[in-house]
This record gives C-alpha cells, structure tokens and sequence, in this order.
C-alpha cells in the first residue's frame, strides 16, 4: 500500500512538472486573436499585399446608371444620298442621255440634347444627304431637318419633331474630365442599335496628323467602330463630355482607341447655329511659332496690330501655358480652348516671359480670314472702308494664293472675290465654302473679281 502511494505521488508531481512546463513554452503559441484588422476578400486580379493603402470606394465603378440614362437618348442616323451617274459613252457620242438616278444609304448615330428634338451628329454622317431619317431606341422612326453644320470640327445639328418630350443627354464640362476617368462610348455600330462600351480616358488636347485640319480631340479606348460616329461618349454620371469622331485604324475596324470632340467644344458650335446660323471662330490676334517641339506650352510669332492680344500686352516671345485655369502644353489645346469661345469673350492668358509668369487678360476677336483648301487661297473679310469704296454688300479680298489658275489669269492678291457662281457673296467664310463645293468636282466654276484698278473681271474654271 505504501510503495502504491508513492507511486501516486510520483505520477501526480510529474504531471504537474509536465503541464507546468508546457504552459511556459508552448502558452503564447496556441492563444488564438480572431480580429482581423484586414479582411480577407477574393479578387479577380494579381494582388499585392503591401499596397493595403489604396481607397477602397475607387475598387468597384459602377456604369449600369450612365448606361440606363444615356441608350435611349442615342439614335440611328440614315443618311440617303440621291446620285446621277452618266454613261461616258453617252456624252461622247451626244445621245443626251441624263444618266442613271441612284440611292446611296449611310448611317451613323445621334445624340439628343434637348426635350424637343434637336440631335447633334457628325457632319461627315449627313454630307449631301437628300434625306435625313431618325430612328429612335424604340423603333419609331422621324425625318429630320438640318439646322446647320460645321465641318471644319464635324459636328451638324439635326431637328425631330415627336409631339413627345424626348430622353436627352445633358452636357458636361469636358475641361474636368480627367486623363484615366472611365467614359462610356454609345453608339450603333454596324447597324446594332444601342450599344454600350466602355473605357478610359487616354489623352485630352489631341490632334490627327495627316487630315488637314488642327483639332483638339478627347482620345479613349472606349470600343468605337464604324456607324459609332456621331454617338455619344459620357461620364460615370451619364453626362455628354464628347461626340464620337474618328478612329485611327489601317482596317477601318477599331484598333485601340478613337477620338471625341469635346462638348464643350460642341455646344459652343450648337449654340452658335441656332442663334447666327454659322459658327462665331474667336481668335486672339497672334501667329505661332511651332517650329520648336520641345517647348512645354505655345511660342507666340508675332502679334496683329488691330487685335485683342495687343491690346492686352501679349509679346513676340511670350510662351502660353494657360488659358483660364486650363494647362496649355501644345497647339492642338491651345485651338481646342479657343475653338470653345466666342469674339468677344475675355480669357486670362498666362505666359512665360523671361522666366516669369505673367497673367494678361484678352479679349478675343472674331477671326476674319478663311482657306479655301480645293482652290489654295486665304481669303479675309471687306472692311465697310472696302465695302463703300466699290459700293457692293458683300465679298473677300484675295491676300494669298497659290492656285496656277487664277496665277495665269492674274487673279491675285487684293483682288476682290464678289460672285461665286454668278451669285452674291457675302464674306470670306461664304467664298470659302461656295468654293470648296464646287471647284476640283468636275463641274465649272464662275468666279467675279473687282481688280486692282476696280474694274469687274469674269472668269470660269474647273
């Protein structure tokens, strides 16, 4: 009995010694913490652990919203063009035959901007169209007047008439949009109606080389194809920051990324055809030196001597870095700013002078010069001095021309241009585009010239 006792004993002291030295080593180990400051959350993209930082609410954007607001404001376009295509074989032996009339149909999208059916467009959908017709996201279809166009920035007003208050898009700011801002692009590409894609912004300021004109595009990768242009492109809250345009493709199908005209740009061009019926073009007063690419902002040339930017103080040197509170890095934002105001508007221009900042503030002026790119001439307004002088209402004066015609015949610089077609004109802008329509398209053009001397001389090219 003794000899069990101690035995007992012997268990009980070296369980005791056992569990006492457990708790010593092993008792931080096994305590169990179940807050967990970091919850874990599956993700569908690579992850990085340290960067435990990033703002959650930027982790999911949600696009269904401007998706809803915006399907029904976008229509189909459809662009009917009557042709007349003549035999060759009938003028040849004279057999007087007036040719073949013919359709041609083109389509493209709209975006509508108002309760009461004005829709804005590209111009290049509806050019020469004989027949305009709408078609809306539920199916009803309208024919539509053209208000106006612009093709220099491809943007054209269109009418509907419904009866009905229609879905509409409002503008946005497009200066805000930012470069990495998420933008939905709304179209009917290849004739599918309502169709919805969706990217980021790639760049603001930019300009196509190789197409003629200086733009200020919004470049996305938003999915943009054929039939897209003339759609809308908008922000997460479903406002219009541009009007689809362009891609920039060797297959004619989208390659990456497309091009926008900003909205603000755009509503300055619709507000001005419902009030003048032609786009106002602001200009400050100055020539450009864009031979150096490497500044960081735009050299100014040399400034007019009847203009705004004279008047404000602006100098041959200055270099532009801002206009308003925008950042001027290269021409294309320069014109893209500019092309958004009126003559008449005031802007704050900051440039670099010698190294330092300085703020002036221009009134801008309404540009009076305009090209004709079918014939190579610079045309410029009358000044009412010119217009009393001849005692005509209206016209343009010739101060540059490189066209081998008019050289032969003497038609040269301060030549007066007053008929086009043995009608009126009334400014270089109308000469510009009576022009551009007619001449190099195989039909002749009659042009009315006063001379140096002042006398009236007649002349017809093709």
């Amino acid at each position: 009995m003794k000899n069990f006792f101690g035995l007992l004993g012997m268990a009980i002291l070296g369980g005791a010694i056992t569990l006492g030295g457990y708790k010593i080593f092993f008792n931080e180990q096994v305590l169990v913490d179940r807050t967990l400051s970091q919850p874990i959350k599956t993700v569908t993209t690579n992850y990085n652990p340290l960067l435990n930082n990033v703002n959650s609410t930027a982790s999911y954007i949600d696009l269904t919203i401007a998706a809803e607001n915006t399907v029904n404001a976008v229509v189909h376009v459809k662009n009917t063009t009557v042709r007349n295509q003549v035999n060759p074989l009938d003028i040849f032996f004279g057999n007087g035959n007036k040719g073949r009339r013919y359709e041609q149909v083109g389509t493209g999208s709209g975006v509508i901007i108002s309760q009461d059916g004005y829709i804005v467009t590209n111009n290049h959908v509806i050019t020469d169209a004989s027949e305009i017709e709408i078609t809306l996201n539920n199916k009803q279809k309208h024919k539509a007047e053209l208000i106006g166009t612009d093709e220099q920035n491809d943007i054209a007003l269109l009418k509907i008439e419904t009866g009905s208050d229609l879905p509409y898009i409002p503008f946005a700011n497009s200066d805000t949009i930012k470069i990495g801002e998420w933008v939905l692009a709304v179209g009917n590409p290849y004739n599918l109606t309502s169709t919805v894609t969706a990217g980021i912004v790639s760049a603001k300021g930019r300009d196509l080389e190789g197409n003629g004109n200086i733009e200020s595009f919004i470049q996305t990768d938003a999915a943009v194809n054929p039939g897209n242009s003339g759609g809308a492109l908008v922000n997460t809250r479903g406002e219009l920051v541009g009007i689809n345009t362009a891609i920039s493709s060797k297959t004619g199908s989208f390659v990456g990324y497309s091009f926008a005209v900003p909205s603000n740009i755009a509503k300055k061009i619709i507000d001005d055809l419902l009030e003048f019926g032609t786009v106002q073009e602001a200009i400050l007063g100055i020539n450009i030196n864009r031979g150096d690419t490497s500044i960081d902002g735009v050299k100014i040339a040399s400034v007019s001597n009847d203009e705004g930017a004279k008047e404000s103080g602006l100098q041959s040197g200055d270099i532009i870095k801002k206009v308003n509170s925008v950042k001027i890095s290269k021409f294309s934002e320069l014109r893209g700013q500019l092309t958004a105001k009126r003559p008449g508007d005031f802007v704050d221009i900051t440039v670099d002078r010698d190294g330092a900042l300085i703020t002036k503030k221009v009134k801008l002026s309404k540009k009076n010069f305009y090209v004709s790119k079918s014939m190579s001439v610079v045309l410029k307004d009358l000044t009412k001095k010119e217009l009393k002088k001849h005692a005509i209402s209206g016209g343009a004066k010739i101060i540059e021309s490189r066209n081998k015609n008019l050289n032969y015949y003497g038609v040269k610089e301060g030549y007066i241009i007053t008929e086009i077609n043995r009608k009126p004109v009334l400014n270089a802008s109308d000469v510009a585009k009576e022009i551009d329509a007619s001449y190099g398209k195989g039909n002749p053009i009659y042009i009315e010239v006063i001379n140096l001397e002042g006398e009236r001389e007649r002349y017809a090219f093709r």
